[in-house]
């Protein structure tokens, strides 16, 4: 690369040494250049010049502006290259990719319990802190919510309300019921990062990488065979009681 001016040369060469003369007196942030410092410097004045021109909302950037417009345009450039879903932002997608790897990188520090963005993350802790002060008056068990109360009294009611237009098979969850139209549909939108192989449910993806990794986490209590599903090692166990 060549420069004009050998103080360009000297601004460019900065970035490969790390050197970052530019300090934010605010802060002190160190910057490599002074125009990277003079947009940092927003954060703490709230200049925002970079205006929508549809909804008149401002920007500190050009470049979130243009991923602000994308909500009016409905653009979504970046594309899933397994089920060709798109995304206005590379965040966005690079989260969708966990529901076909199944991957669940954030884990509560309370349970252990994995999920694949911070923001369920954060709804599911809310079961360690809140007060359960709603009792089901059938079994005792306790909900932060009365709408979680609610879905939960459907396991001694029996109520489904939720139905499959296909074939009027009911469901306590809207969320069970879209799995179960999975059936219908063929869906499989989790795939195997090895092989490409599809499942309609995390759980089966989950169950089908144990092929690739070995891992045989179901033990056997009276010979100690191990199995990588469960139904496995259940028909397994009647050759011990035949």
């Amino acid at each position: 690369m060549g420069f004009t001016q050998s103080s360009n040369l000297m601004k460019h060469q900065n970035i490969h040494s790390g050197e970052r003369a530019f300090k934010c007196g605010v802060c002190g942030k160190g910057f490599s250049r002074p125009s990277n410092l003079k947009v940092h410097q927003r954060v703490h004045t709230g200049e925002k010049p970079f205006t929508c021109s549809l909804c008149g909302k401002g920007f500190s950037r050009p470049s979130n502006l243009k991923v602000h417009q994308r909500v009016h345009t409905g653009e979504k450039p970046f594309d899933c290259s397994l089920c060709g879903k798109g995304f206005s932002r590379p965040s966005g997608l690079q989260l969708h990719h966990r529901v076909h790897t199944g991957e669940k990188p954030f884990d509560c520090s309370l349970c252990g319990k994995g999920f694949s963005n911070p923001s369920s993350l954060q709804t599911h802790q809310r079961v360690h802190i809140e007060k359960k002060t709603f009792t089901c008056p059938l079994c005792g068990k306790g909900f932060s919510r009365p709408s979680n109360l609610k879905v939960h009294q459907r396991v001694h009611t029996g109520e489904k309300p939720f139905n499959c237009s296909l074939c009027g098979k009911g469901f306590s969850r809207p969320s069970n019921l879209k799995v179960h139209q999975r059936v219908h549909t063929g869906e499989k939108p989790f795939k195997c990062s090895l092989c490409g192989k599809g499942f309609s449910r995390p759980s089966g993806l989950q169950a089908h990488q144990r092929v690739h990794t070995g891992e045989r986490p179901f033990d056997c209590s009276l010979c100690g065979k191990g199995f990588s599903n469960p139904s496995i090692l259940h028909v397994h166990q009647q050759v011990h009681t035949d």
